[in-house]
C-alpha cells in the first residue's frame, strides 16, 4: 500500500494530478477541497489511498489525512462508491461531512450530487459511531471546540445516552446561559433535559 507520495505537482486539474515522485510520475485523482489546498504549490505531498478493481488500479491524493480517513470511512458504507466519496469530499471539507454525519444532517448531504435521501440516511446510520469515535480519538479535527462542551458530551456518553441526544441536551444547557463553568453543573443540567 502507497501510504503518501512526496513530489513535484507536474499537472493539475480540479479532479486529477499527476505528481513525480523519483522519477516516476503518478496520476492520482483528488477532491476539489485537495485541489483548492495545492492549486499555487509546485511541489508537497498527498496522503493517498489505492483501490483495486478487476479493470483498474486507481490511485486517490488527499491534501491531509482527514480528508484521506473520511474517505475510506464513505466508501466503506454499501452503495457509496470512491467517485461518489470523492464527490462529498468535493463539495464539503471533512470536518462538515463529520459534523453532517455526526449531527444526523441528511439534508446536507443530499446537497451533494448524487447523494439521494436514502444513501444520505444510510451514510449517517453506518458512519455515526465510527465517526464520532476516529474524531474524538485523534486530533485530526475537533468537532467540538469548546473543552467544557466536549467533556459534558463525553460523560454523558459514558452514561449510555446516545450521542446525538447527548449533543442535543448539552446545547441546550450552554444556550440558556445558566451553566457555569463547572463541568458537574452542566453534566447535571443537561441529564435534567433529557
Amino acid at each position: 500500500m502507497i501510504a503518501f507520495l512526496r513530489g513535484d505537482f507536474v499537472y493539475k486539474t480540479p479532479s486529477l494530478v499527476y505528481l513525480e515522485a523519483a522519477g516516476v510520475g503518478y496520476e492520482l485523482h483528488i477532491s476539489l477541497h485537495t485541489y483548492s489546498r495545492i492549486q499555487h504549490l509546485e511541489k508537497g505531498v498527498l496522503q493517498t489511498y489505492l483501490q483495486i478493481r478487476e479493470d483498474a488500479h486507481i490511485l486517490y491524493g488527499f491534501f491531509d489525512p482527514a480528508e484521506k480517513e473520511v474517505f475510506v470511512q464513505l466508501i466503506s458504507v454499501s452503495g457509496v462508491g470512491a467517485s461518489t466519496a470523492r464527490m462529498i469530499l468535493s463539495a464539503m471539507n471533512p470536518e462538515e461531512v463529520g459534523r453532517a454525519i455526526l449531527q444526523g444532517n441528511a439534508k446536507l448531504l443530499e446537497s451533494v450530487k448524487g447523494i439521494g435521501k436514502k444513501s444520505a440516511e444510510r451514510i449517517i446510520l453506518e458512519l455515526r459511531d465510527k465517526i464520532g469515535k476516529n474524531f474524538a480519538e485523534s486530533n485530526i479535527s475537533p468537532l467540538i471546540n469548546n473543552t467544557l462542551e466536549r467533556d459534558a458530551l463525553n460523560a454523558l456518553i459514558a452514561l449510555g445516552i446516545a450521542r446525538p441526544v447527548a449533543e442535543q441536551s448539552v446545547k441546550k444547557v450552554l444556550a440558556t446561559g445558566s451553566a457555569s463553568d463547572n463541568l458537574e453543573d452542566i453534566i447535571k443540567k443537561a441529564l435534567k433535559i433529557l
